[in-house]
């Protein structure tokens, strides 16, 4: 519905972290400061052992990738991906932490099945988060 920094509005995706811990981190700074999120889930997915992922590297990516709003050129990057649908999987540097990974997930590709999602879990942010 909204788009995102790796796909375009209209374009269906499920974005992720390698971590829960990046997950986290992720919502956070997408977040309202003023609202303290109580009702998240956290839910495990895993990529089964030798599905192709595609990989996009920091040095192929323009100098400003991580600044927001995200450049446009970002999520026309994630809708070539979607378009040519190559793989279920597109491995993306984090902006908030580049040296760790967030994949974004297509789930119209054939091999979305052979990812297994978990069952969802209550999830709270350490109420310190919102400490001034």
């Amino acid at each position: 519905m909204h788009g995102g920094r790796w796909t375009p509005r209209g374009f269906r995706a499920i974005y992720t972290s390698a971590t829960l811990s990046l997950a986290a981190l992720e919502r956070f700074v997408n977040t309202n400061p003023d609202l303290e999120l109580t009702d998240l889930v956290a839910i495990p997915a895993d990529i089964e052992a030798g599905l192709a992922i595609d990989a996009m590297n920091v040095g192929d990516l323009p100098a400003e990738w991580r600044t927001y709003p995200a450049p446009v050129a970002l999520a026309a990057i994630g809708e070539r991906w979607l378009r040519e649908s190559r793989t279920a999987v597109l491995s993306v540097p984090s902006a908030v932490i580049p040296h760790e990974r967030n994949f974004v997930i297509n789930p119209g590709h054939v091999d979305f099945g052979k990812i297994t999602i978990g069952t969802s879990e209550p999830f709270t942010f350490d109420p310190r988060m919102w400490k001034t």
